[in-house]
């Protein structure tokens, strides 16, 4: 992937987060070259990178839209930022958890990919954010839903308001 019209410094990746994608970005620290945010306004749902696959193409099947995906190369792990519409829900966080997805929730730390992981050894995007846009958690837990086996328990119904 090109990533040199997101910025090529470090400076300037992280300017393009919170400009374009409306990322709360931060170079942290500057010492190691990284580019992390806190959950907050914005969650992730970080899950084995298999199931991610299947995810996205399920969301895409299904007219969503994806909005900005991370992989973790090394852990083989995508992350995909979200509205933090999830409720407080320690079954649903539990059924989640029973399918290798975790939730990063307010407080957490979400590094984002910098020019230094450009040997794409950390992190790099999968489906970079090109505007401040996230889907639902609701929308992608359901997506997680319809591509786990289904021998095991179907996650708690959410409800869509």
């Amino acid at each position: 992937m090109d990533h040199t019209d997101i910025g090529n410094t470090l400076h300037t990746r992280c300017e393009f987060y919170r400009r374009v994608c409306d990322l709360p970005a931060v170079v942290d620290p500057p010492q190691l070259q990284r580019i992390s945010m806190r959950a907050g306004r914005i969650w992730a749902l970080m899950m084995p990178s298999p199931l991610g696959a299947a995810v996205r193409i399920r969301m895409d099947r299904q007219g969503s839209q994806i909005g900005p995906i991370l992989s973790h190369p090394r852990s083989n792990h995508w992350s995909f930022l979200i509205v933090p519409d999830l409720p407080f829900d320690a079954s649903l966080f539990a059924s989640l958890f029973s399918r290798e997805v975790s939730v990063v929730r307010d407080g957490g730390t979400i590094a984002l990919p910098s020019p230094s992981d450009s040997c794409s050894v950390f992190r790099e995007w999968i489906e970079l954010p090109s505007g401040p846009f996230r889907p639902s958690g609701r929308v992608v837990v359901d997506a997680i839903e319809a591509c786990t086996s289904p021998l095991r328990k179907p996650i708690r119904k959410i409800s869509h308001v």
